[in-house]
């Protein structure tokens, strides 16, 4: 009998997912919240939609509210129709468990829950007035989402551990204050002036009360404190009935800064030791990226510790290279744009969140432009399934490396490998197009295994030599299932530069010196 879906760590000490005892890589999409809350619908605009994109993996919602309709009765119909559903169609499920908060807000929560403030109460803002985000500091409200949770997964164990159709568990989503610094009932306020927890002050080496040991950055710490502390109960009461990976996802700290702007305690990385410390059952803290500046924020989340898992991310046309960066120099685990069916649909038909929504949260509005973006992604996720052997062989080693632009004043990279360094020039930025993204394998001294989009690049000698470095053949083609399979030879006019284009797509290039 094969292991559920975990994470462990290969030969080379990389985290990795595996599904069925075998490394998965979750070149995946999330649909829309509500998408998830009817079959039908999915059956229509999602799963016909998604088809051609390659995907080998789905993130979808589990919704509190129609999971437990009234206290202690479960309803199990729509989490049995996905997984029907997305065995029909090949696909493995991450699933979402909105829960207690999605998007700071308490949204999913039941109607009975919703129903009785007195009982569940709420987070207070600076003034004193309820908010719409059941307070972290209300124990039964926490009780019953890890017990709706530990419902969920022993469930999901009973119908699906031989199958493993679903890999992991996003445990809430964006959590957080947003609007306020912090929690200001009376219970908060009470623990707020208390003293940091022991075990706390121990592992940050920190003192006195929350003000005391973290100054300005007490009201942070603490809702992480809280809202981490949380989040473990319930991950923990469902990891008792089955143990697949389970993460937390951040709404990103970005300007205009101000405590509030953002949800206050979600798993940004300014509070990534506190969450490490409260929440040890997670296997990483998970970005979700819709700024213009994706790479530095792929970059921040991928440390020692803190495996990548991107579950939401932009879905233009840069998305592309983005998936190839994630993979490939990151070793990511998951890449998944959101709103992925919409990509199965004419971009001029797609109707834009207002301007007004994007720039409140502060979102790049070319991150919904979806011109260009199903066919780069498509033929993205194809070339990743196919170069799969090479990248476990390689991945890890002074023999691969992957770089991409990573803003407005980038213009390319310089690699160094054992007999030649490459030059690497970007393409400029287009609307609808791919960023300059490159990995380059270094098969062999002279042999070189190239793949990427918009990018020129250029072999030299190394510096200390007199020599040039010169093509002695390029060869078009593709990997399939890890092997080069050739197609044209290029020479003459078309050997004169290796230039790839908007589309990602891989050369095999020979190199020699005179």
């Amino acid at each position: 009998m094969t292991t559920i879906a975990h994470i462990a760590k290969d030969e080379r000490n990389i985290p990795t997912l595996y599904v069925q005892d075998k490394p998965f890589f979750c070149r995946a999409g999330e649909i829309h919240n509500s998408s998830a809350s009817d079959l039908q619908y999915m059956q229509e605009h999602v799963w016909e939609k998604i088809q051609g994109l390659n995907l080998n993996s789905l993130i979808v919602p589990v919704y509190w509210e129609l999971l437990e309709p009234q206290e202690d009765q479960f309803d199990f119909t729509l989490v049995d129709g996905l997984l029907e559903q997305a065995r029909d169609n090949n696909i493995k499920l991450i699933l979402l468990w909105f829960g207690l908060w999605k998007n700071s807000e308490s949204m999913y929560t039941p109607h009975w829950m919703k129903t009785q403030p007195a009982r569940y109460w709420r987070v207070h803002d600076v003034n004193g007035k309820p908010m719409n985000i059941i307070s972290p500091f209300c124990g039964e409200a926490v009780e019953k989402d890890a017990h709706a949770f530990s419902v969920l997964m022993e469930h999901l164990r009973e119908v699906d551990a031989e199958d493993s159709t679903v890999i992991a568990v996003q445990v809430e989503n964006e959590i957080g204050v947003l609007g306020s610094a912090r929690d200001y009932s009376d219970e908060a306020n009470r623990q707020f002036a208390s003293a940091v927890p022991a075990h706390i002050a121990l592992e940050l080496g920190v003192s006195g009360t929350w003000r005391e040991a973290f100054g300005e950055d007490a009201e942070e710490q603490f809702m992480a404190y809280a809202y981490a502390t949380a989040v473990e109960q319930i991950t923990r009461a469902g990891q008792k009935q089955y143990t697949l990976p389970c993460y937390a996802n951040a709404w990103l700290k970005q300007y205009p800064w101000t405590p509030g702007s953002y949800p206050m305690g979600g798993p940004v990385p300014d509070v990534h030791p506190m969450w490490k410390i409260c929440a040890p059952s997670l296997f990483t803290l998970a970005p979700d990226i819709y700024v213009a500046y994706c790479a530095d924020v792929i970059d921040e989340y991928a440390h020692d510790g803190n495996p990548l898992f991107i579950p939401e991310i932009r879905k233009d046309a840069v998305a592309s290279s983005y998936a190839l960066y994630a993979f490939l120099a990151k070793n990511a685990i998951c890449f998944s744009p959101f709103g992925i069916e919409e990509l199965g649909l004419d971009p001029d038909a797609i109707a834009q969140p207002p301007m007004d929504v994007m720039i409140a949260l502060n979102i790049d509005p070319s991150a919904f432009d979806t011109h260009g973006s199903a066919q780069k992604l498509a033929a993205t996720n194809h070339l990743l399934e196919q170069l799969e052997p090479l990248y476990l062989q390689y991945r890890g080693t002074k023999h691969m490396q992957t770089v991409i632009r990573h803003g407005e004043y980038d213009f390319g990279a310089y690699l160094q490998f054992e007999a030649y360094d490459i030059q690497i020039a970007y393409s400029p930025r287009q609307s609808a197009h791919a960023l300059g993204c490159v990995n380059v394998i270094e098969m062999s001294p002279d042999t070189f295994l190239l793949t990427g989009c918009e990018a020129k690049i250029t072999f030299v000698t190394k510096p200390w030599q007199s020599t040039t470095a010169e093509l002695l053949s390029l060869q078009e083609g593709e990997v399939v299932n890890g092997q080069w399979c050739k197609r044209r030879t290029l020479n003459g006019d078309e050997k004169m530069d290796i230039s790839l284009g908007e589309t990602p797509h891989s050369y095999l290039v020979h190199v020699y010196q005179y």
